[in-house]
């Protein structure tokens, strides 16, 4: 018998929505593209859980403890300009409302509370279509179909393939990129990293540029490298070019990063694995408003997917997951359009929210003279007056 709910897409927000449905009764069944349980999650930083949404997640899905093994606590962060200049430094080690877990670390401890059985993997979807009979049916690219579906719920990212059902709006490219790559302490890197980091985060931006270094629970540094680039195909132009990490280091250093100093561009020079190519994309707010369909909704990046310079698309994404869990526990399976109704209802405004002041943060970090704008308009802090006591 098919179960009433199919979720697109074992990332946290549909994890979080299936773990949700399992201790409601609720059945349901996930369909993942990714071959194995590992793939997709070998790079990538560590996202902080906020009190009010990823934490919050994690609590309503009896995870909060064991999350608490795996997150990091003492987190500081060192806000610098490009020629290394701190202009912003806090530990966090009393603070205990954002900790941090690497991607996956999350994804892990999400995969175990939900029964092997109702994951689906390599399992790509096509498209998403309405049946004679008012249900829905899934296509795979294999050629494989999956029918009988009361609601089907798109937590396949940024390109999903169910949001074309509800909006024919597609995410914009931001003319951002990241190049992020590590520094294992092998690296000749390493110990300046370590200096620059610590057991956190270190941030540099300026020229349009940005730099930013993490301390992940292998104890590697995940290093991204945030460029501007006008041309959306610009990754497509150049394969070959991110297939050669060695390449696309000479790249990044000649044609981007000349102009800073060593103590930055030895991080580039000396990372030591292969590069992920991430464009940075966001949904332009004036499509989150469209009519709820029966037999289909949006969580996390399908929804909403934002740049990520606020720091809160994990936390929202599992936001949406409780949200849409307490709707179909509200009105139960024979009212899901009223229960899809009132979860967009309120999750547009959120979601607005969040892609408004992520664009605002990034054209703040990567100004031609950031850090100033940031800091004066998210931490109140005016550097000119500062340098001129």
């Amino acid at each position: 018998m098919t179960p009433p709910i199919a979720i697109l897409g074992a990332g946290p927000s549909g994890l979080v929505l299936a773990r949700l449905l399992e201790l409601a009764n609720i059945d349901y069944l996930v369909f993942e593209r990714d071959e194995l349980i590992n793939a997709g999650v070998a790079q990538g930083g560590s996202p902080d859980l906020h009190e009010g949404s990823g934490q919050l997640a994690l609590q309503e899905a009896g995870l909060y403890e064991d999350f608490g093994a795996k997150a990091r606590y003492d987190v500081p962060t060192v806000f610098a300009d490009w020629t290394g200049k701190v202009h912003l430094s806090f530990a966090d080690e009393e603070d205990t409302t954002r900790p941090e877990i690497d991607r996956k670390d999350l994804r892990a401890l999400l995969l175990a509370s939900v029964p092997a059985h109702k994951i689906q993997w390599n399992r790509k979807v096509k498209s998403v279509a309405k049946i004679d009979n008012g249900l829905m049916e899934v296509h795979f690219v294999d050629g494989t179909s999956s029918a009988g579906f009361r609601l089907v719920v798109g937590a396949d990212g940024a390109w999903s393939k169910v949001r074309s059902l509800l909006t024919p709006v597609k995410p914009q490219y931001s003319g951002l990129h990241y190049l992020t790559t590590n520094i294992s302490p092998r690296s000749p890197a390493f110990e300046s990293a370590k200096a620059l980091a610590r057991t956190g985060q270190y941030l540099a931006v300026g020229t349009g540029k940005m730099l930013a270094l993490m301390l992940l629970g292998d104890g590697t540094y995940y290093l991204a490298a945030g460029i501007r680039l006008p041309d959306e195909d610009w990754q497509i132009k150049n394969t070959e070019i991110i297939r050669d990490p060695a390449a696309l280091r000479e790249l990044l250093l000649c044609e981007h990063f000349a102009q800073w100093p060593q103590v930055h561009t030895d991080l580039i020079r000396y990372s030591d694995m292969d590069f992920r190519d991430w464009s940075l994309y966001y949904m332009p707010t004036e499509s989150l408003s469209w009519t709820s369909m029966p037999g289909v909704t949006l969580i996390g990046d399908a929804a909403h997917v934002s740049t990520p310079f606020v720091g809160e698309g994990a936390n929202c994404s599992m936001f949406d997951s409780v949200q849409l869990a307490k709707q179909i526990s509200k009105h139960g399976l024979d009212h899901l359009e009223s229960a899809v109704e009132e979860y967009e209802k309120d999750m547009f405004p959120r979601a607005i929210d969040l892609i408004t002041r992520s664009e605002e943060s990034g054209a703040h970090l990567f100004a031609e003279d950031a850090p100033k704008g940031w800091l004066k308009t998210f931490v109140g802090m005016d550097i000119d007056a500062e340098a001129s006591k």
